[in-house]
Parts: C-alpha cells; structure tokens; sequence
C-alpha cells in the first residue's frame, strides 16, 4: 500500500508528506497478467541470446566518426583542397601553406571535439538512470541497456517509463503523458493499461511488465528522429550559416572573374596567373569561423564538465547566455535537500472523535500527545521511498515499528493509501486505529485543508514568515475514496519543518542580480513561507510573494503579474509551465530550474532546462543541462561560460568577415582595372594568420561578461562591412599607386599592399579586442612584431617575397594606413552608438 509523502525529489512543492510511497511490499502487490516473482536469471539470460534487450544506445555525444566527417569534409575544406592542389602542382610550396595551416586547424577542431566527447559520455554515465526491477524475486537496479523483454520494471514517484509495458501493479499510479499525447492531466493506471516509455510517474507506485524495448518502444522510435548532441534551433549557427551561405553564392561569380582576368593580365606566365588566383579566391572564404565555433562549444563542454554540468544539447551554452529571467524552484534550489522537525503543534481545543463513522465506540477523547506521534511515525515507516520531509519526521517519530525512545508501537494499520498530488497539496492514508476505529489521516498544506479564516491559519502565517514549512495533520471519518476526502476534516496538529539554506544561495542570487539576470522564485510551498527565505537571502521584491491560487487565468493579465512579481507560492505544475509560457510572452528567455515531477513541464517549455543531478529521472530527461552536484552555485559558472562563448564568437566572427568582404571587394577592383592581384598565396596566409587566425583563437577562449542579445548577423555585419571596404579600397589605393611609380617592380608593389594592409587589419583586430587589458595588448603588439620580423629577416622577407623599395610608396602605404584607421574609429563609434541603444 502507498504511504502519504512528500514528493519524492521535490519536497519544496510536496507540502503533504511524501508522493512515491509504499507499505512494506508495495512493489509485491498481485500481479496481474505478470508474475510476482519476475523473471527467473535463466529467463533472462535466454531473452538477452535472442537479443530481445533494450540495445537504444544512450549517447550523449557524436562518435569519433562522426566527429571527424563534420570537421573534414565541409564546402569550404573541399575549396580549399583544390586549391591546394593546384598550388602543389604549379609551386613554390611557401605559396601551399594556407593548405597546411587548414589541416592543422581541422586537427584541432577534432581534438577539441573529441575531448568534449570524452567529457560528455563520461558525465552522462553518472546522470544515467538506474530503474528498478524484479528478478528471482528480488528488486535489483540496473543500466537502462539491461532490461528485457517480460522484465517486471518497478516505478515510484518521479521515475521515468524506460521501455513500453503492460501495468501489473498499481497503488495510486499516476502517470503523465503530456510529453508525449499533449494531454495535461495525468492518468490513473490500473492492472492491465498501456504505459509508454516517455512518460513518467507523479504519484504512487506499481510496476509493469515490458512488452517493447529497444528501438520497438515508443520513446526509442521518437529518438530515432534526433541526437542529443544535435546543433539543434540556435541563432548563432543560424546566422553562420546564413553568412556562409552568402558567401558562397558570392564566392563564385567573383571567383570566376578573377580567374579570367589574372590569365589575360598574365598571359605570359600561365603559373604566375594561377598563384595570384589562388590568392585572391582563399582569403574570400572564412574557414576559420566554422572551425573556432566548433572549438569554442566544445572547449566549454569541457570546462563545464570540470565543474560536475552535463550539457546535453550544445546550444543550452548559447541560450544560458541570453537568459535574462532564471525561474528557480526554492527546495534543492535555495535550500538543501534536509531538513529537520523542530515541533509537533497540537491545536487547541483538539480532540480525537471517535467512531463517528460507526466503526466503534463514539465519543470524543482528549487528544493524545503520543497518538499524533505513533500515527506520524507510521506514516514515515510506510514510505517505501522517503524524502528529506519524511525522513525528517521518521527521525523524529520512529519509522521502524518502534518509537525513538525503543518502546514498541501500538498496533496501526495502512488499509489504503492516496498519495501526494502536486496539485492537490496533501496526501491520505486510511488507517485500522489501536482502538478498533477506522479513520482517513491526511498531511497536507494547512491553507489547502482548512478552511479561509481558520484560527489555525494565523500561527502557521506566523512561522511560514520565519521562513518554516508547516505541515496539517488531520484526521476525517470520510473515505479516502470519496469525492471530496478531505471534508468533516479534524484538524488536530501541526508539524513544523526547518529547511537548511544553502550557504551559496545569497552569493549566487547577487550575481545574477549584478549581471542583470531576473530571478524569480516559483515553488509549492506556501507564499508566506517562500517569501521569508526569499527575503533572509536579500532577494528584491521577496517581500511580496504572491499566492498562485490567485493568478488570473487571462494571459495577458497573468503576463503583468508574472513580469512584476518575484516569489510565487502554492503553484501547481501547470501554473509553473503557465508562467514560464507568460514571462517568454513578454520576450523573455527564460531559464528553468528543478528536481522534482511537478518541474517537468516548465523546464521543457522554458528556454533553458537546468535539472539537479539528484531529481527525478523525468527532469533529468528533458533538462538541457543537469548538475549533477546539485550545487545551485554552479549555474553563475554555466551562464559565464556561454557568455563566453557567444561574445567571443561574435568578436571573431567580426574579423573573419572583414577579411571577406576586403578579399571580395580587391577582387573586383582587379577585375575591373585588369590589374595583377596584390597578393600571392604566401601573403594572403601571413596576414590571415597574424590578423586573424592566431588572434582570434585567443579572442575565442577570453572571458567575456556580455549578456548575449539577438541580432548575431545584423552586429556583426555592421562592423564587417564598413571595416572590410575601408581596408580593401586603402589597400588597392596603395598598391594603385606603387604599380604608377614605374621605378618599382611586382615584387615592390605586392610588399607595399601587404604592409598597408597589415597596418589597417591590425586596426581592426585593435578595435575588436576592446576593452583592453595586459594580454590583449600583449597579443596585439607580438602580432606587429611578428610582421616586423617577417619584413626584416633576410631569410623570412626572401621565403614571403617581401621587399620594400625606396621611401615614397612605404610611406604611402603608412599614411593611407593611418587615414584609413581614423575612417575605422568613426565606423566603430558609430556601430557601438547603435548598439547600445
């Protein structure tokens, strides 16, 4: 029999004692249509020969194989392959080092990726669920991959549906769906019903038998469908993507013109022509944005895997970044698992009446002290699964058939059971009393049970303000199958919980609250009793919690009061998703966090799902990231390593554009004056490499603070675009007017290009690397060294074909340079008014 209980792994919204409960044997009660003992270790053994075991692979990352296909084989790797190749063939091999610097990238786009493999598949064994079953007639616990055909899985409170099953046990089993029919209310199981894996259990216990498993089973076919590692919805591959896809369309036409041009400019020296082709095509392509992405995403797995987060879906880095609202759920949240009995309160006035359901003798007694102990103590000892409120009063009152001071219990007996309910905020159990009576005992929210106006409801005001958790115990003659069980209701005591505040709580809200993140707390709990703790940890606005049985039901109305309220109590789980759905209404990326049931449909729906370790199974299937130290202070890091990531990939994103867009224009520009192309490939990977390449991988692993916003392409081109024309027309200016000077050669004139373009890309990595500190300005000033040295080496200059002649065009180049820069300071004050606007 079900035992009432808090819910199992949120006591914060089970307000009645405990929700996944059974007496003794609960998972033992007659099967039906499956065998009480389950299935023999010879059975099983013969099922897993035939291969009917549940094979679905849980993957939480790509392959190795995968990995190297998406690093390797990309549009532009082809592109510059050929390239490549044709460099190979016509020579020198100093103009075929952009071939190599591209292979070394890839390696470490792959290396890096590997390593967050390594780091999720590793995470995810410790998070992986361990369902329970029955075997030789034993519970066991084992790997989801070990379940087979005719299995007796057994479920409680908060497990998740592993494989597809017949129900051959149930006491109060109810199971949601929602995630899989869309239907909102859970259902009640009963011997003989489908279950689906999927779903997951909100109250009560039971077990079925497995019917379907492996990639039969109804989850496993919807699996199918997509990864988990999958670069599902994220603005910032979509804009990529829509760049890239730009580029490529512009690539071509302006590729095949400096194809024709070069070889009519150099119809005398068919290699000479092919080299300054390929100079001008390998620029245009931005191959290393796609691969720092990647390194970038997976660098963060790896760094939020050190500190105990499973990231399930990259892209959760990217929307923790943008988050500005985080929902949090108070128990496991701001509070500890634990917590602890300080009182049992009996009421005043309160008798035991007895019979008065005709069952014995009637009359009314005195209440007694150790009657409300002995049926509390029960109650804990019933529970086949306690939580931190339930062992709280097991240790308080005795769960072992014995009271704490060792004296024996008199007799009570469980008859029938109806668990805790998120939604009804109380549990019930019908009890055979010592004196032969019969009687219905309910644990529950004191503001559920009793009636408005209450005497009672003063003082549980007053301790729920010192931020207590008050619970009513009451006793009815009505049964718990009645339409309303909790009528005629006795109230005779209450027990009063402390909860245990996390050290960190108040440290993590005040960065949130630094970092203009809004945090809101939603929770079960009674509103008086929310708010104090919301209020002990200095959260602003704690001081006006909110009960949810007073939201309007209107939405836009429930958007206002969502927007300017901070701490909601007694909310059900479907206002919990409501309010998610309201806030993101209002335009909000939201962040969800919780360990219980009655959390899963908010975090599904919410932008962010960020489940503790320790919470249900259910939670940590449909949460993006999962902690799985169920350290609260972990989230800053979480949201500072997205920040990080997506800031920084802006940043970079802005440099390997300003290098296509002033690779296109120079393009044009020869194509129309028939002049040979500036560049050779050898100068085209020197100044990729030192303006672009070596800068940016630094750029990209940079903290960075900066809230993410939307409109990735629309910022970054705002740069890109002015920045890449100015460099492109002072480049052809210079080089314009050092092929005038007749006194210089190719040679002269391609150096003159190449330092003026330095000096004017090396302004806008300045402009990019802002705000600056020591090691940014380090990263700038080696990067001019670099080229210094490159222009002044004998052996370097001769291996790049760098040679300046005379003053007059060097100089030139210089003045262009710096008029250019100043062109390049109005741009950016521009684009950053705009954007702080």
């Amino acid at each position: 029999m079900t035992h009432p209980a808090e819910e199992t792994t949120d006591p914060d919204d089970a307000v009645a004692a405990a929700g996944s409960a059974a007496a003794p044997g609960a998972h033992a009660c007659g099967p039906s249509g499956g065998r009480r003992g389950g299935l023999s270790s010879a059975e099983v053994a013969e099922r897993v020969a035939r291969g009917q075991v549940n094979d679905v692979p849980v993957r939480s990352s790509r392959s190795v194989a995968e990995i190297v296909r998406a690093n390797v084989f990309t549009r532009f790797n082809a592109i510059i392959g050929v390239l490549f190749a044709i460099i190979l063939v016509v020579g020198p091999i100093q103009d075929g080092l952009f071939g190599l610097v591209i292979v070394a990238n890839t390696a470490i786009g792959i290396v890096q990726e590997i390593r967050a493999k390594r780091t999720l598949d590793s995470l995810a064994l410790i998070g992986e669920a361990r369902p329970e079953v029955r075997r030789d007639g034993q519970p066991r616990q084992i790997a989801v991959a070990e379940i087979v055909l005719d299995d007796t899985v057994l479920l409680g409170t908060g497990d998740k549906v592993i494989v597809d099953g017949e129900v051959t046990e149930a006491d109060g089993l109810e199971i949601d769906e929602s995630l899989l029919t869309g239907e909102p209310d859970p259902v009640l199981k009963q011997p003989g019903d489908a279950v689906m894996s999927g779903s997951f259990v909100v109250a009560g216990v039971g077990a079925f038998t497995a019917t379907k498993v492996g990639r039969e089973a109804y989850a496993a076919q919807l699996a199918e469908e997509a990864s988990r590692f999958t670069l599902v919805k994220s603005e910032l591959r979509t804009g990529i993507n829509s760049i890239l896809r730009f580029i490529t369309y512009l690539l071509i036409p302006t590729a095949l013109g400096l194809v024709i041009s070069q070889w009519t400019v150099e119809h005398n020296d068919w290699r000479e022509a092919v080299r300054r082709t390929v100079a001008g095509i390998v620029p245009m392509v931005p191959e290393g944005l796609v691969l720092l992405t990647s390194v970038a995403f997976a660098i963060g797995v790896v760094r939020l895997g050190r500190r105990q987060c499973l990231v399930q879906e990259l892209p959760a880095i990217e929307g923790l970044a943008r988050v500005d609202t985080v929902c949090l759920d108070k128990t496991g949240t701001l509070t500890e698992g634990g917590m602890d009995v300080l009182a049992l309160r009996p009421l005043d006035g309160a008798t035991l009446t007895t019979a008065a359901d005709g069952t014995g003798p009637g009359g009314r007694a005195p209440l007694d002290h150790g009657a409300l102990r002995q049926a509390l103590g029960v109650m804990a000892g019933a529970d086949a699964r306690p939580n931190p409120s339930m062992r709280a009063v097991a240790d308080a009152f005795g769960a072992d058939g014995r009271q704490p001071d060792g004296r024996e219990r008199e007799d009570w007996r469980v008859l029938e059971a109806m668990p805790f309910s998120s939604a009804r905020k109380w549990s019930g159990v019908q009890l055979l009393e010592p004196t032969g009576g019969e009687a219905s005992w309910l644990l529950g929210a004191p503001d559920v049970l009793l009636p408005v106006g209450h005497p009672a409801l003063t003082e549980v005001d007053e301790l729920g303000a010192r931020g207590l958790r008050v619970l009513l115990l009451g006793r009815t003659p009505v049964p718990l199958d009645a339409p309303d069980p909790a009528a005629r209701l006795q109230p005779l005591a209450l027990v009063v919980l402390q909860q245990r505040v996390r050290a960190d709580a108040a440290a993590t809200l005040r960065y949130f609250a630094d970092q203009r993140v809004e945090a809101k707390v939603i929770s079960g709990d009674s509103a008086v009793s929310v708010g104090a703790v919301a209020a002990g940890l200095e959260l602003p606005g704690a001081e006006h919690p909110l009960d949810a049985r007073a939201l309007p039901a209107e939405p836009g109305r429930l958007a206002d009061t969502a927007e300017r309220t901070t701490v909601f109590g007694r909310v059900t789980p479907r206002q919990k998703r409501a309010l998610v759905g309201a806030l993101q209404s209002r335009g909000r990326t939201v962040a969800m966090t919780g360990d219980g049931v009655n959390d899963v449909l908010a975090l599904k729906d919410a932008d962010i799902g960020v489940a503790m370790g320790s919470g249900s199974e259910a939670t940590r299937a449909v949460a993006q990231i999962v902690l799985l130290d169920d350290r609260f202070a972990t989230l800053p890091s979480v949201v500072a390593e997205g920040r990080r990531v997506i800031g920084n990939i802006e940043r970079v994103a802005s440099l390997f554009l300003v290098k296509t867009v002033y690779s296109v224009l120079l393009a044009l520009l020869v194509v129309f004056t028939q002049l040979p192309y500036p560049f050779l490939p050898r100068h085209s990977t020197v100044l990729s490499a030192l303006t672009i390449g070596i800068p940016a991988f630094f750029l990209a692993l940079a903290p960075n603070s900066e809230r993410a916003r939307t409109g990735f392409v629309r910022r970054v081109l705002r740069l890109a675009v002015p920045a890449g024309v100015i460099a492109g027309a002072a480049t052809f200016t210079a080089y314009a007017l050092a092929r005038a000077d007749r006194g210089t050669d190719l040679t002269a004139d391609t150096s003159v290009a190449t330092l003026t373009l330095f000096l004017v890309a090396i302004w806008v990595l300045a402009i990019v690397a802002r705000p600056y500190s020591w090691w940014r300005l380090l990263l700038i000033g080696t990067m001019g060294l670099a080229f210094t040295l490159v222009l002044t080496v004998p052996f370097l200059s001769d291996f790049f074909q760098l040679r300046l002649v005379g003053e007059r065009d060097p100089w030139t180049g210089v003045a262009i340079a710096l008029v250019a820069g100043a062109l390049l300071e109005v741009v950016w004050h521009h684009v950053r008014r705009g954007l702080d606007q």
